[in-house]
């Protein structure tokens, strides 16, 4: 079963990385920082670059957040829903 598990995501992967990068007729139009990686015209004007950085900013930030609060979430008071919900009260079998 594992080998079937790590051959499926093998072919997954191969598949997915040669349907990622940019084919020929595409990095002909991309800019040199983007041309292996996306497909259609690049961007064209710096408004472009702009937005693509506030995207980037927002992504990492949303990520950082997620990790540190779920690695470490701060909740102390003794009234929040969590204790409530993962109380034994709740506990039904």
């Amino acid at each position: 079963m594992k080998k079937l598990i790590v051959n499926a995501l093998n072919v997954i992967l191969i598949l997915w990385s040669s349907y990622a990068l940019a084919c020929d007729a595409c990095q002909l139009r991309q800019p040199e920082i983007t041309k292996d990686l996306t497909h259609g015209a690049g961007p064209e004007s710096n408004w472009d670059w702009f937005i693509v950085g506030i995207v980037i900013l927002i992504t990492v930030l949303a990520f950082i957040f997620s990790v540190k609060y779920l690695v470490k979430p701060g909740e102390k008071d003794e009234k929040h829903i969590k204790y409530s919900v993962f109380s034994d009260e709740n506990i039904t079998l």
